[in-house]
């Protein structure tokens, strides 16, 4: 059985993987405090992932922010008796859940965290969450901080299905002091740095991106 693993520890929050996923695509969840209680997003499983909650507080909720990372969302929110909440973007989500679901526009249910579409399209459907507050930054998918995210030194990079076509005007105004996202572990020294710098370069270093990806499997 997979063992969890905390990534990152901060003021008003935790992240957590599963330890044998550390050095491939290293999912990582979510869950932060707020006044209402605890959120919980984008959640992978693992024993002993109920008392890490339960250090933060009670649990008051679960969202996705990726329609792709429905992950264990479903038995998490069962287990702590919360439906699982879908930002608009993700509603055509709830037909895939075996679950109670409610949706929510601008903002998650009772905090300061705003939402931002990030990427719309038949193919993709992503949500962040920011709050200005604690200058915090939730990104499942549109930026990681894994290895196959990075090239060039990279220390936060653009998923390479968006490399040409970054999410600038979504999130390039942005200056956040954390940047967590959904696969690896958050950014927390010089955030708003990473992220403009990951923005910036994105598409010209995609050549060297790609080269890199093709040749992996030759090292």
């Amino acid at each position: 059985m997979s063992t969890l693993e905390v990534v990152d520890r901060w003021d008003g929050g935790i992240s957590w993987t599963l330890a044998d996923e550390v050095d491939r695509m290293h999912r990582t969840s979510h869950a932060i405090e707020t006044e209402a209680g605890v959120w919980v997003i984008d959640p992978i499983d693992a024993p002993g992932l109920d008392d890490e909650l339960a250090s933060l507080g009670d649990v008051v909720g679960v969202t996705l922010l990726l329609d792709r990372h429905k992950r264990d969302g479903a038995a998490v929110a069962e287990r702590h008796d919360v439906p699982v909440s879908l930002p608009e973007t993700l509603a055509g989500v709830a037909d895939e859940l075996e679950c109670e679901t409610t949706v929510y526009s601008r903002a998650l249910p009772e905090t300061d965290f705003r939402t931002i579409t990030v990427v719309d399209n038949r193919f993709w459907h992503e949500v962040a969450l920011y709050e200005r507050e604690r200058d915090t930054l939730i990104v499942p998918e549109a930026v990681g901080t894994v290895e196959f995210f990075r090239t060039d030194g990279e220390r936060l990079g653009v998923h390479p299905a968006l490399r040409l076509f970054p999410p600038r005007k979504a999130l390039g105004t942005l200056g956040p002091d954390r940047v967590v996202v959904g696969h690896g572990p958050g950014v927390f020294d010089d955030a708003a740095t990473a992220l403009r710098v990951a923005l910036a370069r994105s598409r010209k270093s995609a050549p060297k991106y790609y080269a890199g990806l093709l040749l992996s499997p030759l090292r």
